[in-house]
């Protein structure tokens, strides 16, 4: 994948000092801008100088990396440049809707286009390595790092891997990693951190090998599949071992059946944090267990550069061990043309969002958006109105890049709502009030339409932003509830990072609007889909839940033995709540337009196949019409599930295996077509080394437009 560098490596390794080999697996940070405490400047460039320094991160800009570049190659022994790092998640200068938002379009291509962008971005500032694609499937909108992640479908969230990975990378062969416009990606967090216990950020997560197989690895298997450089491990426990240390994902999963050749890194100070487990008894152990286990680089913490030499020379770590460490390091620079061209073209560099990338990050946001209800047709807005108010506490900000967005937050604000509302009826009277509940009746009462602006600041999701009460803040419900007791027509609009419970205010609300954190164009975004620029076409990546107490609810559940039946509500002894409704109140999938669609039965192109025929490659066609029946040319997302009847291991209710994003205009029809293979009609076992297995009986083939789907064929397996 990384080229033919092995030569070149093992005569680098052959001149290397053991004290220069463990310091290839040290990453330092410039600043203390993503993890608990502060920059290690002093201890950075004296360690670059003594060439014992890999790798920084939290350092940008081609004049701050070339100085310490300098350092590197032109004062130590050997001159191995340094790899840096940074966090760039959906923007560097430009910042794209949040992770989950992109997901939402479920249009992989958002994400490339957002990849490529960062990407160009990010190498013109000296950076050649990001820590993204986070692809941490969740089920739990409490945990605040849902933000970054594509939601609850290990099938949606491998899409969208595979589209970054490319995006940033070019080619899953790694041939265009040292071009001016690709940085190395990273697949995190491995593994199974979406299933923090109670949505507590670093929690412990108990998961069975074949859900953790099932579920979890999926999106990282394509990751790799598609080139992904390098890989980071988890926070949490995974089956009671720390990610940190645990040898049968990393080694045995990730290097062993996988082949995987780039390096693992530690997440920041994940390997000291051995200790706090419980799993390693001090920072020796901490470096054993993580070097053993496979941890190939050290980030923040020192314990691997501290007690590399007495760990080898009580051989507690051995030396093939460290070089194999070293060498999957040095190969990436190698990759990345570190060695032929260490430093940055200073007069080349991007320094902020180009018309272009804008416009890709504003069709991006409106790409995202979801609509979640239009009772009345209140959507779309008409540009010529006379006069709309626009109320709420985020109706001004210009805070809507959303959770670990790039530099470019503290330069370029996002477009406010407000804003992008007068732009677009330049004739309209637009009348403005924040969250004062007396001020926004009066601006409601006086307006022909209102849009509602609500939801949460992006400090309220990402890292360690957990959130136990997912309503929406403090008077906000109220505000609605005042608005709507005006009689008025209004449209909310909802900015947030994870999945909300939307109250008793949603049946009082003609029209909502869910637009995530939609990045730097945030308010031309929203403004495009509220009159009508763009008909909206996203879909839910995630359920949204009735209430807290309901969590977790997901689409791709296990039934249970005594499963609850929608046609016998009364019913006692079953698998439901006495004081909430059953189900969710939105689906996975789920997604309106302002025109209508009407699709067919799925159609198989045979109704019965082998599983050795399977297993030989063959495959199933599903056909599915799509008609748009009313007068707007619209998108419409149609969603293939499987359902297998009857298996060893109990299979989830439904399973996306496909999906397709279509434009059509009012009248029009089309045929999407799918296939169904092995690997979509089988599972992972709870074998720890690793059973696929496709077994013959009953699978419901399901097509519609959200994972409640009902048009159904069956396909039996023999």
């Amino acid at each position: 994948m990384l080229g033919p560098y092995e030569g070149k490596v093992k005569e680098l390794l052959d001149r290397m000092t053991t004290e220069e080999k463990l310091g290839q697996l040290q990453q330092l940070t410039w600043t203390g801008d993503t993890g608990p405490g502060g920059g290690q400047t002093e201890h950075t460039e004296a360690a670059a100088r003594a060439g014992l320094l890999g790798s920084v991160l939290n350092i940008h800009g081609a004049g701050h990396t070339n100085a310490l570049q300098r350092i590197a190659v032109e004062e130590s022994r050997l001159g191995i440049p340094l790899l840096f790092g940074l966090d760039v998640i959906h923007g560097f200068w430009t910042t794209f809707p949040i992770p989950l938002a992109q997901a939402a379009s479920f249009d992989p291509a958002v994400a490339r286009l957002d990849a490529e962008v960062s990407a160009k971005e990010t190498r013109s500032n000296g950076v050649r390595w990001t820590f993204s694609p986070m692809m941490d499937v969740t089920h739990e909108p409490r945990w605040g790092r849902i933000a970054e992640s594509c939601g609850e479908d290990p099938y949606l969230n491998a899409a969208f891997a595979v589209a970054k990975v490319l995006g940033y990378q070019g080619s899953a062969d790694g041939a265009e990693l040292a071009s001016e416009d690709r940085v190395a990606a990273c697949a995190k967090h491995f593994v199974a951190y979406g299933g923090a216990e109670g949505g507590r950020d670093y929690n412990t997560v108990d998961v069975s090998e074949q859900r953790l197989r099932n579920l979890y690895l999926p999106p990282f298997k394509a990751a790799l599949d598609a080139g992904a450089a390098t890989v980071m491990a988890a926070f949490n426990t995974v089956g009671g071992v720390p990610a940190h240390g645990n040898a049968h994902t990393m080694n045995t999963v990730l290097k062993g059946e996988w082949g995987f050749e780039g390096f693992v890194v530690s997440d920041y100070t994940g390997v000291e944090e051995l200790i706090a487990h419980g799993f390693a008894e001090d920072g020796a152990d901490a470096a054993r267990l993580a070097l053993n286990a496979g941890v190939d680089m050290e980030m923040v913490s020192t314990n691997l550069a501290d007690h590399g030499k007495e760990l080898l020379a009580d051989g507690r770590i051995s030396t093939d061990r460290l070089d194999d460490a070293v060498a999957r390091i040095l190969r990436l620079k190698f990759a990345l043309g570190l060695f032929d061209a260490p430093y940055t073209d200073e007069s080349a560099a991007v320094d902020g969002p180009t018309p272009a990338a804008r416009a890709a990050a504003r069709e991006a946001g409106a790409r995202s958006m979801v609509l979640l209800r239009n009772e009345g047709s209140v959507l779309p807005l008409s540009p010529d109105a006379r006069s709309i108010a626009v109320v709420g506490p985020l109706a001004d900000s210009t805070d809507l890049h959303g959770t670990w967005a790039g530099p470019g937050v503290y330069r370029f604000p996002s477009v406010s709502v407000l804003d992008a509302v007068r732009a677009a009826a330049p004739g309209a009277d637009v009348i403005h009030a924040g969250q004062e509940v007396a001020e926004a009746v009066a601006a409601a009462e006086a307006a022909e339409v209102t849009v509602l602006v609500v939801g949460e600041p992006p400090a309220l999701s990402g890292e360690a932003a957990v959130r136990s009460d997912i309503a929406l803040p403090a008077g906000q419900e109220e505000l609605i509830a005042a608005v709507a007791a005006t009689g008025r027509p209004f449209a909310v609009v909802l900015l947030n990072g994870r999945p909300l419970t939307l109250g008793s205010w949603l049946d009082s609300a003609p029209a909502v609007l869910e637009a995530w954190h939609p990045g730097i164009e945030a308010g031309h975004a929203v403004a495009d889909v509220l009159f009508g620029a763009v008909n909206p076409g996203g879909k839910l990546p995630v359920t949204f839940p009735r209430a807290v107490g309901q969590i977790p609810v997901y689409y791709n559940h296990e039934n249970t033995g005594r499963p609850y039946r929608p046609e016998q509500p009364h019913e006692k002894y079953v698998s439901k709540y006495l004081d909430l409704s059953d189900g969710p109140r939105f689906p996975f999938g789920y997604g309106l337009s302002y025109t209508t669609f009407t699709t067919g039965e799925p159609e198989l192109s045979r109704t019965g196949v082998a599983v050795d025929a399977l297993e030989r490659g063959e495959t199933v066609e599903v056909s599915v019409a799509v008609t748009n029946t009313g007068e707007l040319a619209g998108d419409e997302v149609v969603q293939l599930y499987v359902h297998d009847v009857a298996a060893s291991i109990a299979q989830p209710v439904r399973r996306l295996r496909g999906f397709e994003r279509v434009t059509l205009a009012p009248g029009e029809s089309t045929t999407v077509r799918f296939r169904l293979g092995a690997e979509d009609l089988g599972f992972w076992t709870n074998d720890p080394a690793g059973t696929f297995t496709v077994e013959p009986g009953r699978v419901d083939v399901y097509a519609g437009t959200s994972s409640a789907a009902r048009a159904c064929r069956t396909l039996t397996v023999v």
